[in-house]
């Protein structure tokens, strides 16, 4: 079900939204060659408790995975998509790329973003892969508004991503959130314009496209959440927590 928020709904979801995007700015500090994935999962954790907050995906259950999640951040590099558990074996190299995905709930209310930093200097090639990603938010940010559809926004996106020669994940898309991490309505990054479920002002979702360097085809490793690319091509992911507005969205996890 599709749900509506109110003013004070909305007080608790930017305080949510806040947290989540302190976090990324964190991780953008502390990204660099040399560091391991769980050193910036604890650091991302330690905030959120901080903020008597509960980091909303450390926990998660999904009905076909046996054992929960187990990170504060999703912590993917290079051709992981999504879902990357963070790891003490798992040290950034120069030239990664690495895709930080977190969430936060307070008062009941949750914020979700993620994005792609770069470790160190990184190749033209994949420097052009977060740029296109990321330009792909914003365009599909840009359309969302009262009266415009999810299909819209799936257009919008999928219209930046193919000419440019990159693959879009189609296996998995952005949501509704609100009392609860993942709410309806699905929101893809392709689409139809004038199709799917209409805006309507007091709708919050996320936006979050993933991009892929080459071929569409993706499969899960072994512990069953880590996402990657079929052929082992790179990935960027970037993703806002948004609220639909008569003429626009504000963006409710700014981390820019």
């Amino acid at each position: 079900m599709i749900t509506f928020k109110n003013s004070r709904d909305l007080e608790k979801m930017r305080h949510a939204g806040r947290i989540v995007a302190d976090i990324l700015k964190l991780m953008r500090d502390m990204v660099r060659p040399g560091i391991d994935t769980l050193t910036l999962d604890e650091a991302a954790e330690n905030l959120v408790n901080k903020e008597g907050a509960k980091p909303a995906f450390k926990g998660y259950k999904v009905p076909w995975v046996p054992v929960p999640f187990p990170g504060t951040i999703c912590a993917s590099v290079n051709d992981e998509i999504v879902h990357g558990i963070p790891s003490r074996g798992r040290i950034l190299q120069e030239g990664d790329i690495i895709s930080i995905d977190t969430g936060a709930s307070i008062d009941g209310y949750y914020g979700d973003a993620a994005c792609t930093f770069a470790v160190g200097k990184i190749s033209e090639n994949r420097q052009r892969l977060l740029d296109i990603t990321f330009e792909s938010l914003h365009v599909g940010i840009r359309a969302v508004r009262s009266g415009a559809t999810i299909g819209d926004i799936g257009y919008a996106i999928e219209k930046i991503v193919i000419p440019s020669g990159f693959g879009l994940v189609r296996d998995y898309a952005g949501h509704g959130i609100g009392r609860r991490l993942h709410e309806a309505p699905q929101v893809p990054n392709y689409g139809t314009p004038g199709s799917g479920v209409t805006l309507r002002p007091g709708m919050t979702i996320c936006v979050e496209p993933m991009v892929m360097s080459g071929a569409e085809e993706v499969k899960n490793l072994m512990d069953q959440w880590t996402v990657v690319t079929a052929d082992g091509g790179d990935a960027a992911h970037f993703e806002h927590t948004l609220l639909v507005t008569d003429d626009g969205a504000e963006i409710l996890t700014p981390w820019e």
